[in-house]
């Protein structure tokens, strides 16, 4: 078995971090595997060198350890690149302009039978404004437009996944789905943005394959995005690793936490006395 925990270092570890990076951690060693740290800092704008300090403290606090070096997504950007230009080349990808009000202003158009704005994991479904623009691909860090996976012509056949904890509404065991399925739940997502830098649907993927992980931790919001996954699998010909989705770790009111919920940081725990096992007890582990 080998697990991951992958951190954009853009903010604080919170509790709902250390939750996940201790469940694939304590995993991994139960089954005599391994776990590895990703450092996922495609976003070179918001990343910073300090961040990346703190989470590695942090987590080295908590009692997680792992082998180096450690994989940082800045340094991949050939094998993206690599990737997009064949899926473009082979007709897979095309050219998007739209901006959120534009997606929104044409999902909202009037549809027989439509009542609700269609959503998938990234939210309101693409409505298609843009199939079948062939504008080239850019360079990475060069500012243009985006450009999205044709689901219809990518999806093909039936697909499964193998979730051995569940998801939001209990889903567990062999999920299951067609490419109609994806066509409809998912929409054409975007997989090379505006800046020329590879999305994260395509990085996680890709990423996955390279540290041969073999079971991905990670929390329940990002069940519906595995759909994504397992398509972007088959196409590229990577194998589907087994997926662990576990409860989110929720503030007072029931929301899930998030990098600005800074009374929550790890740091803060730390500062004010807690030790790892406090840690461990308050995330119900």
């Amino acid at each position: 078995m080998i697990t991951r925990f992958a951190p954009s270092p853009t903010g604080p570890l919170h509790l709902g971090h250390a939750f996940s990076a201790l469940t694939a951690h304590d995993m991994a060693r139960a089954a005599g595997g391994a776990f590895l740290l990703r450092i996922e800092d495609i976003d070179q704008a918001r990343s910073r060198p300090a961040w990346e300090a703190q989470i590695t403290d942090d987590l080295r606090w908590l009692g997680i350890d792992w082998p180096e070096p450690v994989l940082r997504q800045s340094t991949r950007g050939p094998a993206y690149q690599r990737v997009l230009k064949d899926l473009f080349q082979n007709g897979f990808l095309y050219g998007c302009a739209c901006n959120r009000r534009d997606i929104l202003a044409a999902a909202s158009a009037p549809q027989e039978g439509a009542e609700e704005l269609p959503i998938g994991p990234d939210g309101i479904l693409y409505p298609g404004t843009c199939r079948g623009t062939q504008t080239a691909l850019l360079p990475a860090g060069t500012q243009g437009i985006a450009h999205r996976l044709d689901m219809a012509r990518a999806a093909t056949g039936l697909y499964s996944f193998t979730e051995t904890g569940e998801g939001p509404n209990g889903e567990t065991g062999t999920i299951s789905f067609s490419a109609a399925d994806a066509a409809a739940l998912l929409g054409d997502v975007v997989l090379a943005r505006r800046d020329g830098f590879v999305a994260y649907h395509l990085a996680v993927v890709l990423d996955d394959a390279a540290q041969g992980i073999t079971h991905v931790v990670r929390g329940q919001d990002l069940f519906e995005a595995t759909r994504i996954h397992v398509v972007l699998q088959r196409l590229l010909g990577l194998p589907t690793p087994i997926y662990h989705h576990h409860r989110l770790i929720r503030d007072e009111a029931g929301k899930r936490l998030a990098k600005r919920d800074d009374a929550r940081a790890i740091t803060k725990y730390r500062e004010d006395g807690a030790g790892p096992a406090d840690i461990r007890r308050m995330v119900g582990l």
